[in-house]
């Protein structure tokens, strides 16, 4: 089978040991290279919150959980998760899950266009173990429920609207979405030891309130062809949606999933690695594995929470592992981008950035704590890449 480069789609060959070199995925027989630095270096000497940041970035505090958002009322949520950025005038407004259960729901904070935060508020209540989800193209935030027969919450950013239960979106242990507005469909993971990947085909573009769900179709290889099959009954109950279709791909602990020119990446805590779906060639694959890097010395480990760029890298946060987030090049480069200290008993969450793509927001969910009451919602400003 031909593979695309890791994100720019430019076939480079059926046998490479990795992306460009320096991609660990691909023939197990290679000799895969190790890791350097970036395009933006290495990694400097903590600063005064902990953070390892390449020169020329800097980080500050956003909000801690229990405490009011500076100049705000709002006391920040526990257990922030998955988050996003939304263009508010001339200035953004970043979104933020809670992944506790009861309560969950989710929080916001807007900024002007300077990044003074000028407000902050919740924009749903009431539901439970919020942990990923995804942004629309209409500009609303869909809150993942990873609870078992979890549902999707459309939210609205602005916290004018009401939030909305998408029942057609289905029951299942839900962790994120990524909307494709060329095929008109969401992409739907699911946190389970034996999970799948899903689509929802809207009735109509735009309004989430009915449509199908579908599962993916494929083999059990690690690279191949795959299919869309009809979930029969959405509503996982008596049978769980994963156990519906014959032939379902199963997935170890789906997490992370990003869209981005025709391609759809998603990651998978159970065996940390890092999928692709090439849309247009209707093939899926391996994109990162860390198995098949040699010395021990993977990158990246742990994955969870993954986010694109406007320069096309991708950021992939960590569950555990040493506190990073990694990026990955569209030359195909591994490498580590910013690392938290003391804070081992956490994991990063909520990866976005800015729409002037700036600024990346990004939470600890336990902090130094280790609790979900620690919690730390940071930005990192600096020159990152056009």
């Amino acid at each position: 089978m031909e593979r695309r480069s890791f994100l720019r789609g430019a076939v480079i060959g059926t046998s490479a040991a990795a992306f460009g070199g320096t991609l660990w995925q691909g023939a197990a027989s290679a000799a895969p290279a190790q890791p350097g630095p970036g395009p933006y270096g290495a990694l400097g000497a903590a600063d005064a919150n902990g953070i390892q940041l390449p020169a020329g970035f800097t980080s500050r505090v956003i909000a801690r959980s229990g405490q009011k958002v500076a100049g705000t009322s709002y006391t920040w949520h526990n257990a922030p998760d998955g988050g996003a950025c939304f263009t508010d005038g001339s200035g953004w407004i970043y979104v933020s899950n809670s992944e506790i259960n009861p309560s969950g729901g989710a929080g916001a904070v807007r900024f002007s266009s300077t990044g003074a935060i000028t407000g902050a508020y919740r924009i749903l209540s009431g539901t439970r173990t919020n942990c990923a989800g995804g942004k629309t193209p209409w500009n609303t935030w869909l809150s993942c429920e990873e609870v078992s027969l979890g549902y999707v919450y459309e939210t609205d950013p602005w916290g004018v609207n009401a939030a909305v239960r998408r029942d057609a979106m289905g029951r299942f242990k839900h962790e994120a979405a990524a909307a494709d507005p060329v095929r008109r469909v969401v992409y739907l993971t699911e946190d389970e030891t034996n999970g799948c990947l899903y689509r929802f085909i809207p009735t109509t573009w735009g309004d989430l309130s009915s449509g199908t769900l579908q599962v993916l179709v494929a083999g059990t290889a690690t690279s191949g062809s795959f299919g869309w099959a009809n979930v029969p009954d959405p509503d996982g109950s008596p049978t769980a949606t994963r156990s519906q279709v014959s032939g379902a791909k199963r997935f170890n602990g789906g997490e992370g999933c990003h869209y981005a020119n025709d391609t759809v990446w998603f990651t998978t805590k159970g065996d940390n690695r890092l999928w692709q779906l090439n849309l247009d060639a209707g093939t899926y694959e391996l994109a990162y594995d860390d198995s098949l890097v040699t010395g021990g010395s993977a990158p990246l480990t742990g994955v969870d929470n993954v986010t694109g760029s406007s320069s096309g890298d991708l950021f992939v946060a960590e569950d555990g592992g040493n506190m990073e987030i990694c990026l990955i090049t569209p030359d195909d480069v591994v490498a580590s981008f910013l690392r938290i200290n003391g804070q081992s008993g956490s994991e990063i969450t909520g990866p976005a950035f800015s729409p002037d793509g700036r600024r990346l927001y990004f939470s600890s969910q336990r902090g130094t704590s280790g609790s979900s009451s620690g919690g730390i919602t940071y930005e990192v400003t600096g020159p990152f890449r056009a």
